[in-house]
């Protein structure tokens, strides 16, 4: 195989590529880039490592094709030090590998294409399509939720849920729940089925975020089967497997008869929180996090942190209905949940002490429902 192709647009492409590479201790061919020089001008690229993969077309001079895997990091790492543009690979039979550019070069073993592992395939037609900056805005609400090593499986990724035309978000990680509904155009690949379901991991719905475009016209593509998903956008392809399971019945935990309701600016409401964070989140050797005390209080919101580093005190003017109340929170889950709340102004909604919380936009939108749920943190007093 022989190729050549410009330094900064295959850099382009591998760069984002690089969070399907595989590391040591898996299959060894997982830390690999499979290319393929098809034809003429056509260069295609994978990275896979089981879980989850990238494949990706660039455009280059094709002088011999050839089928072989190249060392991702040793090749991502040569490419950045090479100073021409134009950049020659070339693979002999026994595997020795040259990247030339200009009077430099740099010799590397290869893989036959052959020991590259093979990415399930998930039949088109049986999927939808959809508005990318959607999908994009409603994945960066809800992935501050997500768990991460959670002991029950489904909590460890995010749900999807399409039904006519309303495409349905949520993630939880027992302690905080977001839940993100729109109301969009969503094209059915499938005469048949109407709804999909299915849970995507924590690390493809964090490389779906970084990735997707979000321009006005950019849509992507899911194709899905009971395992597989695979999403198509601006000429890549991601591939990831689902997280099997049923997810939890989050409509039953959001409690939607509140007695307390409390209605704030939030970005006065942020600013007093990232002010408390000051002391809730200095870590002191064997100690755990500081909560932070709210305190309503009529038309006052108070908040109020104390740790072996200091003290915190704040007050906000608010909207309230109902008694008054005094909770605490992990605040930098509070802070998380506001963020991910749109609009000027939102409102809080509470019960008692050891009830969760939710907070909603006070504006969502005539296509839009958003609900961000939080459990408070018992303290001694």
């Amino acid at each position: 195989m022989k190729i050549v192709f410009n330094r900064q647009e295959i850099l382009n492409s591998i760069v984002p590529m690089m969070c399907a590479v595989g590391v040591k201790g898996t299959n060894p061919a997982t830390e690999y880039i499979h290319m393929e020089a098809r034809s003429d001008s056509e260069i295609v690229l994978t990275t896979y490592d089981l879980e989850k993969g990238i494949r990706c077309t660039v455009e280059g001079k094709v002088l011999e094709p050839g089928d072989y895997c190249i060392n991702a990091s040793k090749f991502l790492q040569t490419l950045k030090v090479m100073e021409n543009e134009e950049i020659v690979l070339s693979v002999k039979d026994s595997l020795e590998t040259s990247i030339t550019s200009g009077k430099a070069f740099y010799k590397m073993q290869s893989l036959a294409g052959s020991d590259f592992p093979l990415m399930p395939s998930v039949k088109s037609g049986s999927g939808f399509e959809v508005k990318s900056a959607v999908l994009k805005e409603m994945i960066g609400k809800i992935a501050y939720a997500m768990g991460v090593n959670d002991q029950r499986p489904v909590l460890n990724g995010a749900f999807f849920r399409i039904t006519g035309e309303e495409l349905l978000v949520v993630a939880c990680d027992s302690f905080k729940l977001a839940k993100c509904v729109c109301r969009t155009k969503i094209r059915n690949l499938s005469e048949s089925e109407e709804k999909y379901q299915y849970i995507v991991p924590q690390k493809t719905v964090i490389e779906l975020l970084r990735m997707l475009p979000d321009g006005e016209d950019d849509t992507v593509i899911f194709n899905l089967s009971r395992k597989n998903m695979v999403c198509s956008f601006e000429g890549l392809t991601f591939y990831s497997r689902l997280i099997e399971g049923e997810y939890i019945d989050f409509d039953r935990i959001i409690i939607k008869n509140h007695k307390i309701n409390v209605t704030v600016d939030k970005a006065q409401l942020l600013a007093a929180l990232e002010r408390a964070a000051v002391v809730t989140e200095e870590k002191v050797p064997g100690s755990t996090r500081t909560p932070l005390k709210i305190s309503v209080e009529g038309n006052i919101l108070k908040l109020n942190a104390v740790s072996s580093v200091g003290v915190s005190y704040d007050e906000l003017e608010i909207e309230h209905t109902g008694d008054d109340i005094v909770i605490s929170f992990n605040n930098r889950n509070l802070i998380d949940s506001v963020k991910s709340c749109t609009g000027k102004t939102i409102r809080i909604e509470l019960s008692t002490p050891l009830f969760s919380i939710n907070i909603i936009p006070v504006d969502p939108g005539e296509n839009s429902e958003d609900i961000f749920f939080m459990m408070p943190v018992r303290t001694r007093d």
